[in-house]
């Protein structure tokens, strides 16, 4: 708008009237994380409406296709267009962890890869790498770690005894242990613990056995006698480590205590010897149950005194029942009185592993306490632990663990099905489009096209004519 101007001159004011033209400007663009203005527009101080500034995308960025990198002072005095021009670049799929496990959320600049070991392994190297900026483009900030085998020092050595060797102690390594023969005449070495340990680990993923060594000693136990009982086997001049002995009473007596006693680390019989009491007219010992177990336990009953007979587990009557009752009838005599009969322990079968396989450990059938080493075919990755045990009932514990695709060989599959269908799409398009977007008839099926079609007699001759 005009703008008036005083002017003294000689005590005379002379008025003047200019026009002047205020030019309207956009603030400065601006700063986005993910592209920066070219440098032939950073040092701009004023933007005009109109004015046009272009940006280069910031490293980690690349442009999207179809976006324009400009942006222009509109009249409103806003910059646009306003939508994000620049998308993160992306990193490879960092690859398989052999004996571990990889989590990616996403690949894209900035983003991070963790890694853990299953059980029996630990991770040796950085647990989480970045997408970064390397090399022009992105890349991974270090190098992917490894799982190794969780170590075990050497096992402790005993007194007596040896060990087989390994050249390494690691996860799942296992040590026999055995005694030193002795000269002839001596009293040989008795293995008291487990002969076999193996190597393990802890809650911090360090190293351990299994459980402690087994020691060589010698044992001894002294003859063992009962008055008015008899030996029924374990018969013998001397008794050491797990000899047994098993006892009957003489008639007319019956025995209070365990028939079966073993000679145990401590150069004791364990339980104690039974004793053999005269039977009486009106009392009976406690009845002698194989795999079941006395409810109320005593050592002797009055006649006519009842009591429970309940089998172990697996275990029954052989009318199948699992309980019953039985009345002292006097004289050590028991109404109805019958031993549990056991059958073998529910054996499992090889679980199935899909797309993996066992490979220690397989049998046919498997009692409680086999273990077996599971693995995953190439392009898998297992996914629980790798060593299990049968716990009966044909569970497995801790649980059969899975084989799952790694996640770099489904993102192969997907380009590979992308790629057919695109091509599929493609011969389509050229076997039945022209370049100019017109339907066409192969020239051996128009005229059969043309009768098959309900149309007018006069469009067919002018199809016939074309």
């Amino acid at each position: 708008m005009p703008q008036l101007v005083s002017l003294l001159v000689d005590k005379t004011v002379y008025c003047f009237f200019f026009p002047l033209t205020l030019t309207d400007t956009c603030m400065a663009p601006d700063r986005l994380q993910y592209a920066e203005l070219e440098e032939r527009f950073s040092t701009m101080k004023t933007f005009p409406v109109g004015t046009m500034v272009s940006y280069i995308c910031r490293p980690g960025y690349m442009k999207i296709p179809g976006k324009s990198l400009a942006r222009t002072c509109g009249e409103d005095l806003q910059w646009s267009p306003r939508e994000q021009f620049c998308t993160e670049r992306k990193c490879n799929h960092p690859g398989d962890l052999e004996h571990g496990f990889i989590n990616v959320t996403d690949l894209t600049f900035g983003s991070k890869a963790t890694f853990s070991c299953e059980g029996g392994f630990r991770l040796r190297g950085i647990a989480e790498i970045s997408c970064v900026i390397k090399d022009k483009g992105v890349g991974w900030s270090r190098d992917l770690p490894f799982c190794e085998r969780i170590p075990c020092e050497p096992p402790p050595s005993i007194t007596n005894g040896r060990y087989t060797e390994a050249a390494v102690y690691v996860y799942q390594t296992s040590v026999t242990y055995s005694c030193n023969d002795v000269p002839k005449g001596a009293d040989p070495f008795s293995l008291i613990g487990p002969a076999t340990i193996f190597c393990t680990y802890n809650a911090q993923s360090n190293g351990v056995w299994s459980e402690p060594p087994p020691q060589c000693r010698v044992v001894k136990c002294d003859n063992p006698k009962v008055e008015n009982g008899r030996k029924k086997t374990g018969f013998g001049p001397s008794y050491s480590y797990k000899d047994s002995v098993i006892f009957e009473c003489d008639p007319g007596y019956f025995m209070i205590g365990t028939e079966v006693i073993t000679c145990e680390e401590n150069n004791t019989w364990v339980p104690p010897k039974p004793t053999c009491e005269k039977t009486t007219a009106d009392a009976c010992g406690a009845p002698n149950i194989a795999h079941g177990v006395v409810i109320p336990a005593k050592s002797v009953y009055e006649g006519g005194e009842s009591v429970q007979i309940k089998c172990d587990t697996s275990c029954t009557f052989p009318d199948g029942a699992e309980e019953m009752t039985v009345t002292c009838q006097g004289q050590n005599i028991w109404s109805s009185l019958q031993n549990c009969a056991c059958g073998p322990k529910s054996s499992g079968f090889t679980p199935h592993i899909s797309y993996g396989r066992v490979i220690d450990g397989q049998k046919s059938s498997y009692s409680v306490g086999d273990i077996i080493t599971i693995e995953c075919y190439a392009g898998y990755t297992l996914h629980g632990a790798t060593r299990i045990e049968y716990v009966g009932e044909n569970q497995w514990n801790p649980g059969v663990p899975t084989c799952q695709l790694s996640a770099y060989i489904t993102a192969i599959i997907c380009v590979i099905v992308a790629i057919v269908v695109f091509l599929a799409a493609f011969w389509v398009y050229k076997k039945f489009f022209s370049q100019n977007g017109s339907y066409t008839v192969d020239e051996s099926c128009k005229e059969t096209c043309i009768l098959k079609t309900n149309v007018p007699a006069e469009m067919e001759e002018t199809a016939q004519m074309n």
